[in-house]
């Protein structure tokens, strides 16, 4: 069974997106950070957010 983790609202208030300073959205399931503007997926590690564009993963856009 895989383990998600929820996302402190606290912390989600303040994070955003380093390439367009816009909000972000919590992928529960990819353990992910999801920048809708940029389209850019951060990850999380070991319940840390990994904040560089460089570690971002690119979203899919149709």
């Amino acid at each position: 069974m895989i383990e998600t983790r929820k996302a402190d609202p606290k912390l989600m208030e303040i994070l955003v997106c380093p390439v367009t300073k816009t909000r972000l959205r919590y992928d529960a399931e990819k353990q992910e950070l999801i920048s809708e503007t940029a389209g850019l997926a951060y990850p999380i590690r070991d319940g840390i957010p990994i904040m560089l564009a460089g570690e971002a993963r690119e979203l899919n856009r149709e």
